[in-house]
């Protein structure tokens, strides 16, 4: 039934082309010669998936836009015939009628076909019931009406065992509700238990200090529902790495609480009820539209155009069934996802303001006119909710108070009092996947290409932020920040051993280095390896130039940064313009005597000091020292 039913090949499949393809080549018809493509990770995700969901080949190129000689390959090459469980007739037509039934307008040719699958079903049903009645010879008993319905195999009599069948790949069938209580109930802390009791409302929107178990609960949640109920699951993050910390959570959890070994990237779960998918995808609005399921989107206050991710996620889960769960660290009141959280963009339909739940209410966990269920949860509240994972004490040393109310309170910065402000830090996010010069896990990511560096301490302690800048080769293209390093507790001398490993994995054509305080010590010791060591002494010019030059690279779109390092934005956005005490304007992040801030954008703003202000086009990579 494979060619009837929607499967890419082997009967009755259209002819392959007679030129060797490969899995990103298209035919130039202009010129009569291959051209190479190459598609995102996530387009060769959906089309695996549309493949597993019996999608013809001419379906899926064309919601996908890719040539159907390029899903040929991806499917052979990759094997995805592997990844399908075994289906009956029946089982087949049901699962393309299905299909079928779900379009809202259909081709005339559709509708052709979803008679004749139905005439099929019907004729194969019969014809079962009548084998079934000839071999028992009883007219067709209840047994035969009920195996030719589907009702289930038969079991064997007299205690005759059954045959085993092949092992079926991420089989999680014999998962119960009560195995779930026991491996991973048991270990959620208050909050997450109160977020479990919220899993029944449709939209949950949560705002969420750092590291409290976010990922790691909504990983299980979504992956208990998979199991129990045979429902997909879709992840979303800014960028694929980060996505795919779901997928690790959910292979190490079910590793070591049921025995099973997942694979697959889609997971694709063999439930009781059926086949499961789980998707972990990018900001990708493309890639994500062929799919639905209960949607996650992870740090959504940090996704770059959200209002245009979020139609396409509501898109997804716009069924009823289908639930929607956003959580996040605030960002900036600026943000694109504001509007949802505080409500004011369902506020905007009405001539009065609706009656709004405050902020205790907002604490417990609320059900808010708009139908979505918001929560507000902090560091204070995860302790009280019996989260010992933190030294609140020692999180306050190590920031400011106004980024300990940011990252862990649950505050938003206003960036209009900020130098760099939230659009402008947004366009520098990207996903280290698409950058195909560098590869983070060689031992040297870029080769012998030059790279910048920077190095920023904390005036009073011994911690520091450290960051590797690729450069640009040709003016137009971008900065890129491939490597931050945050060392807390650590001796001057351990962090320029750091350095040196750093000095033998890259080749930097300019270090720059805060020698103004503690930052010495460093600098003496890295110099004795590095030549393009840099000193740079502070002065209000120097803060100037760099902040300047920082502006610039961002305003020109020539930087970026992985879109899962929030801190770095985080960083940029509590830098101020300041008077000082003779009336000159200056920059200041709340450096105190007690807290470092911002060290990271100093960092990377002291490896940009590679660049001078009064540059001339395509003379983006000479190397200069600011304030020696």
């Amino acid at each position: 039934m494979a060619s009837d039913f929607g499967r890419f090949g082997h009967a009755g499949r259209e002819p392959e082309p007679r030129w060797c393809y490969g899995g990103s080549m298209e035919h130039d018809d202009t010129h009569g010669q291959a051209r190479a493509r190459h598609y995102p990770e996530e387009i060769k995700t959906a089309a695996r998936g549309l493949y597993l969901r019996r999608y013809t080949v001419a379906e899926t190129a064309d919601a996908l836009n890719v040539p159907r000689r390029t899903l040929y390959h991806w499917a052979a090459t990759e094997d995805w015939d592997a990844l399908l469980t075994h289906e009956t007739p029946e089982q087949a037509m049901a699962r393309r009628l299905a299909i079928l039934v779900e379009r809202d307008q259909k081709s005339p040719q559709e509708l052709k076909e979803v008679e004749l699958l139905i005439g099929s079903m019907e004729r194969l049903q019969a014809m079962r019931v009548r084998e079934l009645s000839r071999k028992s010879g009883d007219g067709g008993g209840d047994e035969a009406r009920t195996e030719a319905h589907g009702g289930g195999e038969r079991r064997p009599q007299d205690g005759a065992a059954r045959k085993r069948g092949p092992k079926v790949k991420n089989d999680v069938s014999r998962l119960t509700p009560a195995l779930f209580q026991e491996k991973f109930h048991t270990r959620f802390y208050d909050y997450q238990r109160v977020w479990r009791a919220a899993q029944a409302q449709r939209n949950r929107a949560i705002l969420k200090s750092r590291q409290i178990g976010a990922t790691w609960y909504f990983a299980q949640e979504a992956f208990e529902n998979a199991a129990l109920t045979g429902d997909n699951q879709i992840f979303l993050s800014a960028t694929r790495a980060q996505s795919n910390v779901f997928r690790t959570y959910i292979m190490q959890l079910v590793g070591e609480a049921f025995d099973i070994t997942l694979s697959g990237n889609p997971l694709i779960l063999h439930t009781a009820n059926g086949p499961a998918e789980l998707h972990f995808l990018s900001n990708n609005s493309k890639s994500a539209q062929s799919y639905h399921g209960h949607v996650y989107i992870d740090e959504f206050f940090w996704i770059t155009k959200f209002r245009e991710l979020f139609k396409v996620a509501t898109g997804m889960a716009a069924h009823r069934k289908w639930r929607r769960t956003l959580f996040s660290t605030p960002s900036a009141v600026t943000h694109e996802a504001n509007g949802l959280w505080s409500g004011a963009d369902y506020q905007a339909r009405f001539p009065r303001p609706k009656p709004w739940p405050d902020a205790a209410a907002h604490r417990a966990g609320t059900l808010c006119p708009d139908t979505w269920w918001r929560q507000i949860v902090t560091l204070a509240d995860a302790e009280a909710g019996g989260c010992d994972l933190f030294d609140a004490a020692q999180l306050k040393l190590e920031y400011s108070p106004e980024e300990f109310r940011q990252l862990f309170s649950c505050e938003f910065v206003d960036d209009a009092l900020s130098v760099f402000g939230l659009a402008l830090l947004e366009s520098c996010m990207a996903d280290p996947a698409d950058w195909d010069e560098v590869a983070l896990g060689d031992t040297h990511p870029v080769g012998n290409r030059p790279v910048w560096g920077g190095y920023d301490p904390s005036r009073t302690r011994d911690d520091a932020s450290f960051a590797v800048i690729l450069p640009p080769l040709k003016p137009g293209d971008k900065a890129k920040v491939i490597e931050r390093h945050k060392w807390v507790g650590k001796s001057y001398l351990w962090q320029a051993g750091r350095i040196k490993e750093l000095n033998d994995k890259y080749r930097f054509a300019h270090l720059g280095i805060d020698t103004t305080g503690p930052g010495i010590g460093v600098y003496e010791q890295v110099r004795q390896f590095c030549p393009t060591a840099t000193p740079i002494v502070y002065s209000v010019q120097t803060k100037t130039a760099l902040v300047l030059k920082a502006l610039e690279v961002m305003e020109e779109r020539r930087l970026e940064w992985n879109a899962a390092e929030t801190e770095i934005g985080h960083a940029f956005m509590t830098i101020r313009q300041v008077v000082t005490g003779n009336g000159q304007i200056t920059y200041a992040a709340n450096r105190t005597a007690s807290t470092g801030h911002a060290d990271v954008a100093w960092a990377i703003m002291h490896g940009l000091a590679a660049e001078p202000l009064a540059r001339q086009t395509g003379n983006s990579g000479c190397t200069v020292a600011i304030g020696a």
